[in-house]
């Protein structure tokens, strides 16, 4: 066994009360067609949370990962291998569990990309504002 999944075996045993409350809620599958693993292995790292199938990983921050560069390098690693990261404080998962479980599965489900303006039955003239790229409506 290797000394990564020692570690993660250990951590899944210690987890922090911030860790044990998402955790039951990630676990109970509150987010429709998302199985999570908690404190698994990623290449070098030992992320907190998982959903391998929608390659997201969630981490739990406390004071001490404030403007962290190991948390940045971290970040990059993952991202490098086609991970997206949610990095939440613990007060955020304490004081607003509800926002959370819902930016998590904003992120598991993102909204279908826009269609061309063609495709959409978008009858405005070429020449609107509206219809240059880089403009919008808000």
């Amino acid at each position: 066994m290797s000394h990564l999944t020692t570690n993660a075996r250990r951590l899944r045993k210690s987890m922090t009360d911030t860790e044990r409350l998402l955790w039951r809620q990630l676990r109970a599958q509150q987010l429709p067609d998302a199985k999570f693993r908690r404190q698994h292995p990623l290449g070098p790292y030992i992320v907190d949370f998982v959903c391998l199938s929608s390659k997201l990983v969630i981490e739990l921050d406390g004071s001490q990962h404030f403007d962290s560069t190991e948390d940045r390098v971290r970040d990059a690693w993952l991202v490098c291998h086609g991970y997206r990261v949610l990095r939440f404080w613990n007060n955020e998962v304490l004081g607003n569990l509800a926002g959370v479980l819902a930016r998590i599965a904003v992120e598991l489900c993102p909204s279908p990309s826009p269609l061309p303006a063609g495709a959409r039955g978008n009858k405005r003239p070429p020449s609107s504002p509206l219809s240059r790229p880089g403009r919008g409506l808000g």
